[in-house]
């Protein structure tokens, strides 16, 4: 392995890596040479730390629910103190309670936010403020590397997943103020909207065909780009959101401005807002919106895979 996209000397925290997504990407940061504190809520995590040593690298667990929001402060501890240090947040944990907005209940809102939105915050809140204190301490830029998993979902605004869309697209906005907030001290942050076939995702996406090789939605296709957005490779690469599956990484563009009204005189008046846009959105379709349905039209290729 090249030494710019190697992680070996550096510790990475990883949260949801008990199974799916999150273990795919503990055992792509361990197979780059990184030491990886597994996070989930139960046996699973230890039984990855397990397979990560087994294989020859350097694991531990540590369990617990990321919403809570002092779990954090404690991942980075047990990373320092275990490994010496903490270079890689790897926020994946997640969580879903698929319903239509008319038959969300309080619970299934609150959940999935708080597992998701709070769960990222929580973990980059005490990432942020380690290396903050890092680089005051050295005197300049620290590495620093944060992952966020947000999802297409939020592209779209999913109909039966109004509480998991929220959270996703207010994923995409913290990432993006940490990538600002801690540019100075040599952090980088970045989303990945992936597309694989876990537990999570099995009744959307169903059983994978074992007569085609490497499964097209195989979580191992998502920690790939995980390790690389980890590594020193990535310095560059701030603030920017990719999708990712198959064998495609799409990288996202910032929202442009489709057209700008302007009132004749000081402000506008009801029935000029009227005239404006009520002739400019006659006709429009229904797919024509601030969703980007476009999106879709990376499939066909992104699962082409030989």
């Amino acid at each position: 392995m090249g030494e710019s996209v190697s992680l070996t000397g550096r510790a990475a925290v990883v949260t949801g890596a008990g199974a799916g997504l999150g273990r795919a990407e503990a055992l792509a940061l361990a197979a780059a040479g990184a030491a990886v504190v597994v996070n989930d809520m139960g046996d699973a995590a230890h039984l990855v730390a397990e397979e990560i040593v087994a294989a020859g690298g350097r694991a531990i667990a540590v369990t617990g629910d990321v919403s809570d929001w002092s779990l954090g402060g404690r991942l980075v501890e047990e990373s320092v103190e275990a490994f010496g240090s903490f270079d890689i947040l790897v926020n994946n944990a997640g969580i879903i309670r698929d319903k239509m907005i008319f038959n969300l209940t309080e619970s299934d809102w609150d959940d999935v936010i708080r597992v998701h939105l709070k769960g990222h915050a929580a973990t980059s809140h005490a990432a942020a403020a380690h290396w903050r204190r890092m680089s005051k301490a050295a005197g300049g830029p620290v590495y620093g590397r944060i992952v966020n998993t947000s999802s297409e979902a939020f592209l779209f605004g999913s109909a039966g997943q109004p509480n998991y869309s929220a959270a996703k697209a207010g994923i995409t906005a913290l990432t993006l103020s940490t990538a600002q907030g801690l540019a100075r001290y040599g952090v980088t942050a970045n989303a990945i909207c992936p597309r694989a076939r876990t537990a999570m995702t099995a009744e959307a996406f169903g059983e994978a065909d074992a007569t085609t090789g490497l499964d097209p939605l195989a979580p191992e296709r998502v920690g790939t780009l995980v390790s690389y957005l980890a590594s020193p490779a990535s310095a560059e690469i701030t603030g920017q959101v990719f999708v990712v599956y198959g064998k495609m990484v799409a990288l996202m563009a910032a929202p442009k401005v489709e057209n700008r009204f302007d009132a004749a005189g000081s402000a506008f008046t009801v029935e000029e807002l009227d005239e404006q846009l009520s002739s400019y959105f006659a006709g429009r379709g229904p797919y024509e919106t601030y969703a980007a349905y476009s999106i879709a039209e990376l499939e066909k290729a992104a699962l082409a895979v030989d």
